[in-house]
């Protein structure tokens, strides 16, 4: 399933569509036609074709009539299918709607950053795809309550790509004084966001600020970081089983991976350490 900081990366410019126009205007330089109102559309691009083509997100800007379009992808791992697969994205937008488009990828991996940009060669002479990249360089630093106020978004992005350097503490004081004037909703998903990418010392100092413990406030955080630990404690399993040369069959591994119950997993780990059959993992045998 797609990560908390992919689907959080996506939310801010589902919540705030001008964001896309504002960063390639403000950190690409890209001329962006006048619009009067933006539409997040259907970002399945599928036509009469086998393969399906769902891009993550996309972003409609009109004036009396469609004016541009982004293609909004977070990316936050190596996918080589992503390189063909974009050209086709920015081809069915542009298509669909009748105007132009670009391909703005977002990512808080500084190593992905020169991998997302490279120049996508099609075969058609003159043909070639270069990627607009948003990474953490391109992110500004959030540190003035009156810029989180003014785009609460920007100051969530932020901490996502700033939140773990030395800046991380001011970014979260400027977003709680932002965070006064959002609506119920987005204060709970964006403050959970924010406190989630923060070093270790400014979460801590945030929490007090916020007098006592913190927990996740927001449906959206909640069922993320539950599948995370899912997931982190059925790679646990996995990871002892392999470390002790044990092969693990394919539908043993489909059953670890696919548990979404805590106390199984934390029996399995501990087997996983005594079985000789992977298989008595999932049917122990009773002495």
């Amino acid at each position: 399933m797609p990560s908390l900081t992919h689907e959080a990366l996506l939310l801010l410019f589902r919540n705030r569509p001008t964001l896309a126009a504002d960063f390639l205007r403000d950190m690409f330089h890209e001329t962006v036609p006048s619009f009067t109102r933006t539409q997040v559309v259907s970002a399945d691009l599928t036509e009469a074709i086998p393969a399906e083509r769902r891009s993550d997100l996309v972003v409609l800007f009109e004036a009396e009539a469609p004016v541009f379009a982004v293609i909004v992808e977070a990316q936050l791992g190596r996918d080589p299918e992503k390189r063909y697969a974009w050209p086709v994205y920015v081809a069915g937008v542009w298509a669909r709607h009748h105007c132009p488009a670009w391909l703005l990828v977002v990512t808080v991996e500084p190593e992905m950053v020169t991998w997302c940009s490279r120049p996508i060669e099609v075969g058609h002479p003159g043909y070639v795809l270069k990627p607009l990249v948003l990474g953490p360089e391109g992110v500004p630093v959030v540190t003035d309550a009156e810029q989180a106020r003014a785009a609460p978004e920007v100051a969530v992005l932020s901490a996502m790509a700033h939140g773990q350097g030395e800046a991380g503490e001011a970014i979260g004081v400027a977003f709680l004084a932002a965070a006064v004037g959002l609506d119920e909703d987005r204060r709970a998903v964006y403050g959970d966001l924010v406190l989630s990418s923060l070093n270790e010392a400014a979460k801590r100092r945030l929490e007090a600020m916020m007098k006592g413990g913190y927990e996740f406030q927001s449906d959206f955080a909640r069922t993320y970081v539950a599948k995370g630990k899912l997931e982190a404690k059925a790679q646990d399993v996995l990871a002892v089983l392999e470390a002790r040369g044990l092969e693990v069959p394919a539908e043993v591994r489909e059953r670890i991976l696919g548990s979404m119950d805590v106390a199984e997993l934390d029996g399995w780990i501990r087997q996983a350490a005594v079985v000789s059959d992977v298989r008595d993992i999932l049917h122990p045998t009773t002495s």
